[in-house]
Formats: C-alpha cells, structure tokens, sequence
C-alpha cells in the first residue's frame, strides 16, 4: 500500500529524533548541520567557530567533533545551555540582538574566527509573516556580527524561512562573500519553510577590521 506523504514525514522525523537519542546528541538538528558539512566541507579541524543560537547544543556537539582536539566552539544563546563535557567549548549567554551584544563580545571572541554558523530562530507566534520578519531580522543581526567577528575567506551559515523578504536578504548577504548557497538538508522536515543561506568566502572590508 502506498503511503502517503505525511506518513513518510512523520517517520522521517521520527527517524532523525531517535538517531539523535542514539548518538546522544541533544536535538535532531544535528544532523542538519552533519549533512551541510558533509556536503560543503565548511568546517574544518582547528577551526574556531561561533555557534549563534545554540541551545540545547546540537550543533554545538557536532562542531566540537569538527574542528578536533585543536580547534574551538564558542556556542552563544539567549538561553542558557547545560554545558558539555569538553574543554575545546565556552557558553556565553546573550542576547545577540540587544544593543550592546557586539560590544560585549568584543571582549569575548576573537576577531578572526574561521566559521559563523546561525540557527537562532525567534518565538513562533502563529502568524506566518510575523514569524518570517523576527526570523530576517535575527539573520540580518547574524550577518551584522559576522562582519566583526569573521576572518577573510571565513565561511557563514545561517538559517532563514522562506517569505517575502528572504530575496533581499540573499541579495545583501551574496555581497559579503565569494560564494553562495541555498540549502535545504534532508533533515529538515519537507514541511518547513527552512532553508540555510551558506557563505564561503568571506570579503571583510578594512572598515570592519576597526
């Protein structure tokens, strides 16, 4: 009997949630960034990377395994996380979007790390285009931090939803970097409307080196 759509949905997410228990991550979005990785290689050993909106600490934990005993992960949430049993992490609980976020962690993170990767998502509130703006808005205040913080050549990725002002947003974001795309890993569900906006190559001007 053919199943229908929403039944191979559900197992898939099924799937990925007792992956995740298996393998003793802390949310099945670890395998979204595993797959984009996998694919684009843009996390590397010894690289430091800073994980924006990282609570519970998936992708913290996948990061970790990344960059190997020589790299490190500056996972920061507005959240607070419990923390993980390795040396090579530091949680830093903030809120990215209040005004003096940057100044803060100017004193917190170096000014050259190899890898930004952004997974904050706001609040749902039930309405699809108030959901769609909160959720630019935190990717645009991503990109803001990113061009303090990232080296040149360094490697962004940031989750988005599909609406009405992503297009603008894409158009910002590929001035900042050699090379873009647009992804959407098998471990998002089919239904949502998430897509990740992945950055390589980043051009830092010499103004943001101030």
């Amino acid at each position: 009997m053919r199943k229908s759509s929403s039944w191979i949905e559900q197992r898939r997410k099924d799937h990925y949630f007792k992956l995740a228990k298996e393998r003793g991550y802390r949310s099945r979005a670890a395998f979204k960034l595993s797959q984009i990785i996998k694919s684009y290689r843009f996390v590397r050993k010894r690289d430091q990377v800073v994980d924006l909106g990282a609570a519970p600490g998936g992708w913290t934990q996948v990061l970790i395994e990344t960059v190997g005993n020589q790299g490190y992960v500056f996972a920061i949430d507005i959240q607070p996380i419990e923390p993980l049993d390795s040396p090579l992490t530091d949680f830093i609980e903030l809120d990215i979007t209040s005004t003096s976020a940057i100044e803060y962690l100017m004193k917190k993170l170096p000014v050259n790390v190899d890898v930004i990767v952004s997974d904050i998502a706001p609040d749902v509130s039930g309405t699809w285009e108030l959901d769609h703006f909160r959720q630019i808005h935190l990717a645009k205040r991503s990109l803001q931090i990113t061009k303090k913080f990232l080296k040149p050549d360094g490697n962004l990725l940031i989750k988005v939803f599909q609406g009405k002002e992503l297009k603008p947003f894409i158009k910002e974001f590929k001035k900042n970097f050699r090379q873009t795309r647009i992804i959407k890993p098998k471990a998002s569900r089919a239904t949502s409307s998430e897509l990740y906006v992945l950055g390589l190559g980043f051009k830092r001007k010499k103004v943001e080196l101030n």
